[in-house]
């Protein structure tokens, strides 16, 4: 049997106090009626010279997708001259996501979980990493052209202890759990 927390995941969404109404509105849209069985909510501020942003991150798990709602906060521009918010969604069936890659950073004398790093890839984004390509000769002068790496960089979250506190982070491992069996067929 599997527990539905969409319940849950609206009243965070509102506790947040971040534009609950338009958090809201993107969530239900992209979950489109499918119930939650796992969530992650993350509201962080971000400093921009003289103002401090915010933006808000939800990961949601159904049972067919991974969804992701992401809203910012934007100042006055040239096409929009007062405040305003944007929100993103995008849901990626559980049977795209290729990878779920966790990163705990733990310290080494109390063994304290300071960090955690959740990294998703689906094969949307990649990113490039070139360098100039060397050989073993340390005098050549030649060109050899580059060499590099390509890495899936669809989706990822931090979260630390000392900013979002120690639930937060055990949060996003038991996020990373749920999503980690899911994509294996098991439901958790």
């Amino acid at each position: 049997m599997t527990t539905d927390h969409t319940r849950a995941l609206f009243d965070e969404v509102s506790r947040s106090g971040y534009y609950p109404e338009i958090v809201a509105e993107g969530l239900r849209d992209a979950l489109a009626d499918e119930l939650v069985r796992g969530f992650v909510l993350h509201h962080e501020p971000t400093f921009d010279r003289d103002e401090i942003r915010r933006h808000m991150t939800v990961l949601a798990l159904t049972p067919s997708r991974l969804v992701l709602v992401h809203t910012d906060e934007h100042p006055g521009d040239d096409l929009l001259p007062k405040p305003y918010t944007s929100t993103t969604s995008e849901a990626v069936a559980l049977d795209q996501v290729r990878s779920v890659v966790v990163t705990r950073m733990v310290t080494s004398n109390s063994k304290q979980l300071e960090e955690a790093l959740l990294t998703i890839g689906w094969g949307a984004v990649s990113r490039v990493e070139l360098e100039p390509a060397r050989c073993s000769d340390p005098e050549c002068e030649a060109d050899h052209g580059y060499s590099g790496s390509l890495t899936g960089d669809d989706f990822s979250l931090r979260l630390a202890a000392a900013g979002d506190g120690g639930a937060a982070v055990e949060r996003l491992l038991a996020f990373a759990r749920t999503l980690s069996a899911a994509t294996a067929g098991r439901s958790s």
